[in-house]
Formats: C-alpha cells, sequence, structure tokens
C-alpha cells in the first residue's frame, strides 16, 4: 500500500536555537529551509511561519511563506494567518501545509482563545485566537484529509485546556467530520499530554509518539501527528535541530486497504 512521509516542525520563524539566549537567538531562515528539504517529506506541516508584527498587522504576501515557496518548487502549498489582532504578541503566526502532490479543498477555521488575563513586560494582556488549516490531496489513488494545528499555551498563562476546552473540542469535532484517512500536525502545547492523546483517541486518533521530549524550552512533548485507523503509523523519529526551539518530527505513513 501506499507509503507517505510527514514533517511535523514549529519553525519559530526562522529563529535558530541559542542555549545561553534563546530569545534573542538570531533568525536564520535559509538554515530553516536546509533542515526541511534534508528530511525530504512527502507532506511538510509547519508553525509559527511568520514573526508577528507590531500592532497585529500582518504583512502581504507573507514573507517567510513566500521565501519557502520560492525554495520548494516540487511542492504544492497553502498558507494562513490567524485572525488579525492588534493585542498579537511578537512570536511566531501562521500555519503552512507543503504536500508533494496538489492540495485542494483548502480550509480554515478560527480556534477562539477565553480571556484570561496574563502579565506581558508589565502590561496585563488577553490571548489572541488560533487556528485550524486544511486541505486534501490525493496519495497512491486516495484522497487523504490534512490537518495543522496551533493551540493556545495555556500552562504558560498559568491555566490549561482542561480547564478551557472549547479549542481541542473544536478540533476533535471538526476530525470527526471527515470519512477520509485523516492525519492532523501541530504544535499541541498541552503540558499534559496524556489527558490530549486520551481525547484524541477517544474521536479515533492515534499519535505517532508520545514518549520523546519535542521542545527545547521545557522538557514537554508538545508536537504530535494523530492519524484514524484508515492510516497505519510504520516509522517516527523525533530528530534534534539547532533551527528552532522546537524538535522535528518525521512520521512515516501508510494508506492501509
Amino acid at each position: 500500500m501506499p507509503r507517505f512521509s510527514i514533517l511535523q516542525f514549529n519553525m519559530q520563524f526562522g529563529q535558530v536555537w541559542d542555549d545561553a539566549y534563546p530569545d534573542h537567538a538570531p533568525v536564520d531562515l535559509a538554515q530553516t529551509i536546509a533542515e526541511i528539504k534534508r528530511q525530504n517529506a512527502d507532506i511538510v506541516l509547519l508553525q509559527e511561519v511568520e514573526h508577528a508584527e507590531p500592532g497585529g498587522k500582518q504583512l502581504n504576501p507573507p514573507p517567510n511563506y513566500t521565501l519557502l515557496k520560492a525554495a520548494l518548487p516540487e511542492y504544492d502549498s497553502y498558507f494562513s494567518y490567524p485572525k488579525e489582532d492588534e493585542r498579537e504578541l511578537p512570536f511566531g503566526i501562521g500555519l503552512a501545509i507543503f504536500s508533494r502532490t496538489k492540495l485542494f479543498d483548502t480550509s480554515k477555521l478560527d480556534l477562539p482563545s477565553p480571556p484570561i488575563e496574563f502579565d506581558f513586560n508589565g502590561e496585563t494582556k488577553t490571548p489572541t485566537d488560533r487556528l485550524l488549516i486544511g486541505a486534501k490531496t490525493e496519495i497512491g489513488g486516495k484522497t487523504v484529509q490534512l490537518f495543522n494545528t496551533h493551540l493556545l499555551a495555556f500552562f504558560m498563562l498559568k491555566s490549561s485546556s482542561t480547564e478551557y476546552p472549547k479549542q481541542r473540542e473544536m478540533v476533535v469535532s471538526h476530525l470527526r467530520q471527515s470519512s477520509l484517512p485523516t492525519l492532523l500536525g501541530g504544535d499541541f502545547n498541552v503540558s499534559g499530554h496524556e489527558t490530549l492523546v486520551a481525547q484524541f483517541e477517544e474521536a479515533g486518533f492515534s499519535t505517532a509518539q508520545w514518549s520523546e521530549i519535542t521542545w527545547r524550552r521545557m522538557p514537554l512533548v508538545l508536537d504530535h501527528v494523530f492519524f484514524n485507523d484508515q492510516l497505519l503509523c510504520l516509522n517516527q523519529r523525533v530528530i534534534p535541530t539547532p533551527s528552532s526551539d522546537h524538535h522535528l518530527l518525521l512520521v512515516e505513513l501508510e494508506l492501509k486497504d
């Protein structure tokens, strides 16, 4: 049966990792692109593609995505910013799907964030909304549904997505609507990943791995590739990289009969 590989990568807008000064490390998109090319995956799911601009302004065309497209001409792709919001903090935003096979039926779903107050540089803030994007592609004569997401890091706000479950519930509800071979990658930002995995398993989706840490800043498994029972996981690897504060997750799947 047809096999294909998925690269899951929060690229942190191309900011490389520096153990001593991680928040002040330089941006090197060429290194990011080289890392993506090195993995040679059939499907690439990226989070934090762009760096948020002051006041939430969204540059169009998106500069990093534009450079990625030019550097990866063998891939078809789809990108979306989240809902524009002047409260956006100066971190990474935007999701992209790259595929060696043509993408169609692209979609996006806004995932509202609750009005939790938190302090940022001495100012009281509330979080902006998150996003789920999707696209279909043909692999081995079968239509496959692809999803990509980046959820709110409730644990950074001294809260939890168990207490505020709407984003996760919206994603699960969207997955349940698919009758196709379906996979979902992303940065789920859930510190207690056991509850996340159990929730998605109840909806019929398994994760490729949940034992190896995927984030450099804390020993957490934030990155996942979930897939339904029409797909079989043949192999997976967490690959450390200096190109982001997240490691790479490379997964090989097979379409079942």
